[in-house]
């Protein structure tokens, strides 16, 4: 009887993110970042080592503080936005520009996630045991199925795994590659008199040019 393959949170979480239409890192990472933001409003906002470091940070950054807006706890809010206010009004009083001492804690968790997958991924397709092998193997199928990472993740894997598979270089490389050429052939199809060629191109072709931004920008700041 072939023995069941082993999977990992990760994997299985990677799995479902590359069934969607985005960079599997981005969708993972927004999704975390809710329930982050989530978790904090209901457990953390009595914590104080918590409250601390928030404080410090001046709480969130300008776009995870918008998220804010979307929950239902404002209480919550309220408590820890206070403490805000009252570092802003101290510094106002005194005239000097107030300036945080920490980072977003959201930013910091999304810089763990980003960490803990990318070294994931890697570790997967290099561990050697067979029932890991086999499922390095399936990973590696789901994920070349998928959209890939954006640019803005794909130079973070490089920044920060040494020994990359040749297959997800490769895989990006030729993803990168053909975006390129995609968005020169609708640059060069855009130009007066080509109006015939351009509406041969197919759909998706013709809104590469939104592909591209997704790509460059990314879909988890």
């Amino acid at each position: 009887m072939p023995q069941m393959i082993e999977k990992h949170i990760n994997f299985i979480e990677l799995e479902k993110a590359c069934a969607e239409q985005d960079c599997p890192l981005c969708v993972i990472i927004s999704a975390r970042a809710e329930r982050f933001i989530d978790g904090m409003l209901f457990e953390h906002v009595s914590d104080r080592v918590f409250r601390r470091e928030y404080r410090l940070a001046g709480g969130f950054c300008a776009f995870h503080s918008r998220k804010l807006e979307t929950f239902h706890d404002g209480l919550a809010v309220a408590i820890l936005g206070k403490d805000i206010l009252e570092d802003r009004l101290s510094s106002f009083k005194k005239r000097k520009p107030w300036k945080p001492k920490e980072e977003c804690p959201v930013c910091v968790e999304r810089k763990r996630i980003e960490k803990e997958y990318l070294t994931f991924i890697v570790q997967a397709d290099t561990n050697n045991k067979e029932v890991k092998f086999r499922a390095s193997t399936e990973l590696r199928s789901i994920f070349t199925a998928s959209e890939g990472f954006c640019a803005p993740h794909y130079a973070k894997l490089l920044e920060t795994v040494k020994h990359i598979p040749q297959w997800l270089i490769e895989f990006h490389e030729n993803k990168f590659n053909k975006l390129m050429e995609r968005t020169s052939r609708f640059v060069e199809l855009s130009a007066y008199g080509r109006q015939e060629e351009f509406i041969a191109l197919s759909k998706k072709d013709q809104l590469v040019w939104k592909e591209l931004a997704r790509n460059l920008r990314g879909d988890c700041e």
